[in-house]
């Protein structure tokens, strides 16, 4: 089966920047494929690339097996994007924002209230756009990009703005469009997201590949067989579990114990010693800290980093500095 993309040693500088290095990525049909990247690891740019906003310095690019972008045309049909903050004329309504660009793609009507329904706007269709909350906006920009009935959909940060409920909706409808065949690109930053609905992901800093893989595959990997626990006195208990060869460090309050084949010899052990467990839970891996792990954003051993802490870190992307001189949108991508 032909991937709907298919992307060979993508390069793109901006300046003496270098916004994508060689980037290699693959999404085939039938899949949620999750992006992911600090900022200004070259995610947007790589879209836009994607997509003919903007012109690659080197590699190929494909989509359906059409090369990027010399035959973009023939494939843009088959091609749903929401890149950007969605643009709407403010004082239309929703449907009539809809009716303009069905209109314009040769999308028959019905299907306007169809992609409203499934987004989740059917109630407010006849509103002005300018009264929708910044997830409304967003849910009508997929619903955009659904008129075509597109065999890829390409989401960067499709869950800006929206509440649980909407979060979660468009999480249903990433999952039952590639159960119907199609192939979806996800960027996001809600990692807890990602690993739920997606089926792999590809992982990126500052423009190079670090991991691509199932998701189950990538958690599987990191699974250190971590148990946490929890006793009345924690040092005393550290020492004991230390003493028998086993990896343990102290929390704020509780343990965490690694390489443990049976987390029941923890209880015995410490029970012998008038020491009562009164939680042994194992800690499974999560995709939020591989991700950490592997763009170089993870806590430096020793320092709590609580998780508002932590996300701070992934948006400043200190791998190349807060600071950056060019971000992955620059100016000159958006002439």
């Amino acid at each position: 089966m032909t991937a709907a993309i298919d992307i060979s040693g993508l390069r793109k500088s901006f300046g003496g920047h270098t916004a994508v290095d060689g980037l290699d990525l693959v999404v085939e049909p039938g899949h949620v494929h999750g992006f992911l990247g600090p900022n200004g690891s070259g995610k947007t740019t790589t879209i836009r690339a994607l997509l003919g906003l903007i012109r690659a310095d080197a590699g190929t690019m494909r989509l359906f097996g059409h090369e990027v972008p010399h035959e973009l045309p023939k494939v843009i049909g088959r091609v749903g994007a929401v890149v950007e903050s969605p643009q709407f004329f403010p004082y239309f309504s929703g449907r009539r924002n809809l009716s303009l660009l069905a209109g314009v793609a040769g999308v028959k009507r019905r299907r306007i209230d169809e992609v409203l329904e499934v987004c989740g706007l059917r109630d407010r269709a006849r509103d002005p756009v300018r009264t929708y909350s910044l997830g409304m906006r967003q849910r009508l920009a997929i619903a955009a990009t659904l008129l075509k009935s597109p065999g890829l959909l390409i989401l960067d940060e499709p869950n800006n703005g929206l509440d649980p409920a909407g979060i979660r909706e468009v999480r249903d409808l990433m999952r039952s469009l590639a159960d119907g065949g199609a192939a979806v690109l996800v960027s996001s930053h809600i990692l807890a997201e990602i690993q739920q609905v997606c089926d792999a992901v590809s992982i990126i800093t500052r423009g190079r590949h670090v991991k691509t893989g199932p998701v189950s595959e990538l958690l599987a990997s990191r699974d250190e067989h971590d148990v946490r626990v929890k006793v009345s006195d924690l040092e005393e208990a550290r020492s004991i579990l230390a003493a028998s060869g086993l990896p343990v460090r102290l929390e704020r309050d509780h343990l965490v114990v690694s390489d443990i084949a049976d987390p029941a010899w923890i209880t015995q052990t410490l029970s012998r010693r008038r020491l009562f467990v009164s939680e042994l839970t194992p800690i499974a891996p999560d995709l939020e800290s591989i991700f950490l792990e592997l763009t170089g954003t993870a806590p430096i051993p020793g320092q709590r980093l609580q998780v508002g802490e932590a996300r701070a870190r992934v948006e400043a992307d200190p791998v190349v500095g807060a600071e950056e001189p060019f971000s992955d949108e620059p100016a000159e991508a958006n002439a």
